[in-house]
């Protein structure tokens, strides 16, 4: 089981793989006259200043400026930075720029990269939809209606009509009535693998580490409504789900205003299950529930939305591959590559991510998994960006991983090869803007980074890193790697900025 455990209030909130429990904690008992011992003197804290910008004239003055915000940076942990011009192609600082280190979610430039360069910022992912059998005269399928996914990471995402009832329509529109058999999803288009390789048990609860599945929908997340109906609990689910088990088990306190519910979901059959009580005078209930079989969830989901459309269907829901021959029924589009990698980047999706990293290795002609993007990631920086390989490893493609290592210099290669092709503009548009938009929305404003500085940030509760483009003083166009591995993540974030901003006021 993994375990994740945060307040709320007065109580504590329990959220658990394929759980979500809430329940109230007494209080703790007061202590009965103790015996206290005379405190010692409390040594006197130093006062450690928070790292400023410089404004250095100079390639001398800019490593100086740079070595000292480092110095007085933090006590603790590891840096690696290296800064070049891309104006001029000289390396203007650098330390440790060869120390392979975590890069958190600086990772996604690395996706970023890979995917435009593979497959180009118009492409698009079509979810596809076939039937297995015949149709007869009335628009009945003898047989199973199957969703085949092709890692669409928007699939579901709120922007515009949902997907899945867009789907029943062209279903419904090529003539099908009536489905005498089973919704089908299918997600093998990627390996089985739902997990990536280094995520920790803390994570899983958390919406940041969805699992990753071809096939998945919503960003493998629903949430879980309970709520009192003429005195009885009664469950809905939002994205609505239909021929998946559901049992419910909740009890009713008819005074009460509170509540203690658990939501799991069977990770092999899908199968949902909601136990614990309500009050009867308690507002409607919402639990958030990280989906641990994403195929079988989007065909649930694929099954409501056609029933909503008119178009019968008497089996249940199933995950599997289609077969082979089957009659493709109708598809639909994602929205272009270049509007997914600037989602992606603008609010470190890490779904996205992870879906892209596959979807590009199995562009290849191999299946989509974290092993094949790994390598195919290699062969991307040996063969066309130019950087060395040897003590680099990409275990996920959104940096979650405790597995990935990337080094400064091999972040600045993949940045200063980015800005030369032809996607550049895509890829440049997608990076967050210093103290203007998305994740750097509230850093560097009101310095001189600000609306200069464009950068992908990470931030886990290891690192603290930040990569991509700063406008200097002079006009000169510099690309820029700052990653710290450690604990004194607030004091990095820091120093990170005051080099940033060092960099916007740099002249030569």
């Amino acid at each position: 089981m993994h375990t994740t455990r945060f307040a709320i209030g007065r109580g504590v909130a329990s959220i658990t793989f394929g759980v979500v429990a809430f329940f109230a904690v007494p209080a703790a008992p007061r202590a009965q006259s103790p015996v206290v011992a005379a405190p010692k003197a409390a040594a006197p804290k130093k006062t450690v200043r928070k790292p400023t910008w410089a404004a250095p004239v100079g390639e001398a003055q800019l490593g100086e400026a740079l070595s000292s915000i480092l110095d007085r940076s933090v006590r603790s942990g590891s840096w690696g930075v290296l800064v070049v011009s891309l104006s001029r192609g000289d390396t203007l600082f650098g330390y440790n720029p060869d120390s392979a280190l975590l890069p958190a979610s600086t990772m996604k430039v690395f996706t970023s990269a890979m995917a435009l360069d593979y497959l180009g910022p118009d492409h698009q992912f079509q979810t596809q939809v076939f039937r297995e059998g015949d149709v007869d005269s009335a628009g009945a399928i003898t047989g199973d209606l199957v969703l085949r996914g092709a890692g669409d990471p928007s699939l579901g995402v709120p922007s515009g009509a949902d997907p899945m009832h867009e789907l029943a329509k062209r279903v419904a529109a090529a003539g099908i009535t009536r489905v005498d058999g089973a919704i089908v999803g299918d997600g093998t288009a990627f390996d089985g693998r739902h997990i990536p390789d280094g995520w920790l048990d803390r994570f899983l609860g958390a919406k940041y580490a969805a699992r990753v599945s071809a096939l998945s929908y919503n960003e493998n997340i629903v949430r879980v409504v309970v709520r009192v109906v003429n005195g009885r609990a009664q469950v809905s689910f939002a994205p609505a789900v239909s021929g998946l088990p559901v049992s419910v088990a909740v009890s009713v306190k008819a005074d009460s205003r509170s509540g203690a519910i658990a939501v799991r979901q069977d990770s092999a059959t899908g199968a949902f299950r909601v136990s614990g009580w309500i009050g009867g005078l308690s507002p409607a209930r919402g639990y958030m529930l990280m989906i641990e079989n994403p195929e079988m969830f989007a065909a649930a989901a694929f099954r409501s939305a056609l029933i909503a459309e008119g178009v019968k269907v008497t089996g249940p829901v199933r995950s599997r591959q289609v077969a082979p021959g089957a009659a493709r029924v109708a598809e639909l589009p994602s929205r272009t590559l270049s509007d997914l990698i600037t989602q992606m980047n603008g609010e470190s999706n890490n779904h996205f991510a992870e879906l892209l990293f596959r979807n590009v290795a199995a562009s290849t002609g191999t299946v989509g998994s974290a092993d094949s993007g790994n390598a195919l990631l290699h062969t991307f920086l040996s063969s066309r960006v130019g950087t060395a390989v040897g003590n680099l490893n990409f275990a996920d493609g959104s940096g979650l991983s405790t597995l990935d290592r990337v080094t400064p210099r091999s972040l600045v290669s993949v940045l200063d090869y980015s800005s030369k092709a032809p996607w550049a503009s895509v890829f440049q548009n997608s990076l967050p803007v210093a103290g203007q938009t998305e994740t750097l929305r509230a850093r560097m404003r009101n310095a001189p980074a600000q609306g200069r500085l464009r950068a992908k940030t990470g931030s886990t509760g290891d690192v603290r890193s930040l990569g991509g483009y700063v406008t200097t003083a002079s006009g000169e166009e510099l690309v820029f790697a700052f990653i710290y591995n450690g604990g004194e993540l607030d004091r990095a974030k820091a120093t990170i900025d005051a080099m940033g901003s060092t960099l916007a006021s740099f002249a030569r």
